[in-house]
């Protein structure tokens, strides 16, 4: 799979490129190198909140997801490298189905919020999304295989439903918008 760190400080960026997986270098401000930092930033959010103390069962699965976004940083450093499969995406709709149904049908719509673990499974959910576009970005520029985006696109779906998890496991309720709420302080 490409090149692998040996020397963290190389100083061979200093002059505003980084080298991808293949050896080929780029500039740091391009949408490939946007895409993996924003997929690299999301592992990282994930990874903050498997401090939080957790479902095992929840653990397990975000461990999980981090080997799959490294995947996709792999796929992304590489141009032309397949690493992302579609059994990877298919294992998300899997849990999302699965955590679904032990859920009550929403409602209204939530607010990021509730307990500290929910808190930050909906900035998780914040950073997919803005990695989604990024790589929706990439695609417009460069060639990007279908099932990048759709990886993306169900794990923001499944950090959404696992702080609704969250929120359960810890006994909180969701923090729901309330429309009312908007107008009253509106007319203050």
């Amino acid at each position: 799979m490409g090149y692998r760190l040996s020397k963290i400080a190389t100083r061979t960026g200093d002059d505003g490129t980084t080298g991808l997986g293949d050896g080929s270098r780029t500039h740091k401000g391009g949408p490939r190198i946007q895409a993996i930092g924003e997929v690299d930033e999301l592992n990282s959010t994930i990874g903050l909140l498997l401090t939080e103390e957790l479902p095992e069962a929840v653990r397990t699965q975000l461990l999980a997801i981090q080997q799959d976004l490294f995947d996709l940083g792999g796929e992304l450093c590489i141009p032309g490298f397949e690493n992302v499969r579609d059994s990877q995406v298919a294992q998300l709709d899997a849990w999302l189905e699965s955590h679904n149904a032990a859920l009550p049908r929403l409602q209204e719509f939530v607010l990021p919020g509730g307990s500290r673990a929910a808190a930050f499974a909906h900035l998780a959910r914040t950073v997919c999304r803005r990695a989604e576009r990024a790589v929706v970005a990439l695609g417009r520029a460069e060639t990007v295989r279908p099932t990048c985006r759709q990886y993306l696109n169900r794990l923001s779906d499944l950090m959404f439903v696992l702080a609704r998890v969250l929120n359960r496991h810890a006994g909180v309720g969701d923090v729901m918008w309330q429309k009312d709420q908007a107008s009253r302080a509106a007319s203050r």
